[in-house]
């Protein structure tokens, strides 16, 4: 169990968090959520006792052992992949290190036979003979191939570097993982394994991610930190989502009766209970969900941007057309005799393993890229929007976003414009700061609010998710679904693909693809 008592922490007059008490305790998954900037990686930070509290203190059952997922792979640039791993149980490590380096000694003294005798009991315990046969088998699950194994860090492809220390938090089964964005960079079949993991893991995890979908499949319980303080719903992503929505709903109309505003609440509980007794962790859920009283849900302070794409020029009968698309990269064919055309309703989400080959086929229908062969032939109605995964190139400018926004819509009335930024978070004085100041988050906001303002009756979208925080995403989500014109996109998020797209194009290695009219669902089920 690992418990937080009183914890406060603050950075000169700020404070991120005042008196929290929470105890995490074995057998759940509790996924740590708020806002960009709210301090979820800093928290887990302070879990692991790599940051200090202002107040308070962390403490954890004797005898237990921490792992956290380490974010800095160039600092094993130059060890053994397997090493990395079993890395991750540091005291099983140590001993082997202190173990080969007695084993060493050319000489032994008694002291060395007797240190080691109590390295090999110890070893023993650890179950460390199987160390190196339990870390291959966990890269082998997050599909970081055999070759590489003894491999150092730095010969392996960065995707499976992430991959190892991911293997590491995970290595030794410890009582108490720590989880900061595990499913950056993995692939589908990683996610699933992972996912997989996590819910038969029968110790304490606590995970920050921005997917939806993986926080639904493995979390019992949820950690909302809002106004500094830390709160645990019990259940996913989306039960803590729904009920928050529900209860805002119900404030805002102030016309409705307590007891009328308890019994909706109740029925909404209800119905999500029985949902959850279809899920992996059914029984034990199911019995929690039924045990919430209805003071312990509270409305969220936290805000969404408000993202609707309008059309302001109708689309004809001709959309877009690709015929024989080719496109060589260093010899090798990405793109190899690609056609497809767009049909009126389409919203295709593009996969690949490869994400350089995505990107690359939509900066040639944006027209950005013209080194190719064939023919891309877009309708003489279509005004298309281009939301790219790199914005850099947008932002090397010392304008603030006022004049940013300004430079590719013109609105003549300040007010307007304030009020459309206002709506996409972007209020008071945050109008005035420099775009090349920005973070991740906030230049993706001001690309989504471009995108708004130009009206296109197309949107290309590549990673739209990236840099967003789980409001925007939820709200770009719903923006999507809502787009009454023709989209293409790639997404990781899971949550997006299966509730926008109602096509799948997968490109192969060799540069040809799968075309299919199937949600992303099911063309996953066939695919697996």
């Amino acid at each position: 169990m690992l418990q937080v008592n009183n914890v406060s922490l603050k950075f000169g007059k700020r404070t991120l968090f005042e008196d929290v008490n929470l105890k995490f305790t074995n057998g759940n998954c509790y996924g740590l959520i708020g806002a960009n900037g709210s301090g979820k990686s800093t928290f887990l930070k302070i879990l692991s006792g790599e940051i200090d509290t202002t107040t308070g203190d962390v403490s954890m059952t004797k005898g237990e052992r921490l792992s956290i997922l380490k974010q800095d792979h160039y600092q094993y640039d130059d060890m053994r992949v397997l090493d990395v791993v079993i890395m991750g149980n540091e005291k099983l490590y140590k001993i082997i290190e202190e173990k080969n380096e007695l084993y060493s000694h050319t000489e032994f003294s008694d002291e060395d036979g007797m240190r080691l005798a109590n390295l090999e009991a110890e070893f023993m315990d650890l179950d460390g003979w199987n160390a190196e046969s339990d870390a291959a088998t966990l890269l082998n699950n997050l599909g970081v191939e055999q070759n590489f194994h003894d491999a150092l860090m730095k010969e392996i492809p960065v995707k499976d570097r992430v991959k190892v220390l991911l293997a590491g938090a995970l290595f030794g089964n410890p009582d108490i993982l720590l989880l900061d964005e595990p499913t950056n960079s993995l692939d589908i079949a990683a996610i699933k394994w992972l996912e997989e993991f996590l819910i038969n893991f029968k110790n304490t995890v606590i995970v920050v991610s921005h997917d939806r979908h993986f926080l639904n499949n493995v979390c019992t319980h949820i950690a909302d930190i809002d106004y500094g303080k830390i709160k645990l719903y019990i259940g996913n992503y989306d039960f803590w989502y729904e009920s928050s929505e529900l209860l805002q709903k119900q404030m805002r109309d102030s016309n409705k009766k307590k007891e009328e505003k308890m019994k909706e609440l109740q029925a909404f509980i209800a119905r999500f209970s029985a949902n959850a007794s279809k899920s992996r962790q059914a029984t034990s859920r199911k019995k929690m969900l039924e045990k919430i009283e209805l003071d312990e849900i509270v409305p969220s302070s936290r805000k969404y941007p408000f993202i609707d794409f309008k059309i302001e020029k109708p689309v004809g009968k001709e959309i877009l057309k690709v015929t024989s698309l080719t496109k060589e990269v260093d010899g090798k064919k990405i793109l190899n005799k690609v056609s497809f055309t767009i049909l009126k309703g389409d919203k295709v989400a593009f996969l690949a393993e490869d994400d350089f080959v995505k990107t690359t086929l939509f900066n040639i229908l944006s027209g950005k890229d013209r080194d190719y062969k064939g023919m891309v032939e877009w309708g003489k109605t279509i005004e298309y929007g281009y939301l790219p995964q790199d914005n850099t190139e947008y932002f090397k400018t010392s304008k603030n976003i006022m004049e940013w926004i300004g430079q590719f819509y013109d609105i003549k009335d300040e007010t307007i414009l304030r009020g459309f930024l206002g709506r996409m978070l972007f209020s008071g004085e945050d109008v005035f700061k420099k775009v090349n100041v920005l973070s991740g988050g906030e230049k993706a906001r001001c690309m989504l609010s471009k995108m708004m303002l130009e009206s296109p009756n197309f949107l290309i979208l590549d990673e739209p998710t990236n840099h967003l925080d789980l409001e925007s995403i939820t709200s770009l989500n719903k923006g999507m679904e809502r787009f009454g014109g023709e989209l293409v996109f790639t997404s990781r998020d899971y949550e997006l693909n299966s509730t926008v797209a109602n096509r799948i194009i997968d490109i192969q290695s060799d540069g040809s693809i799968i075309d299919r009219r199937k949600t992303y669902e099911e063309y996953m089920e066939t695919k697996n």
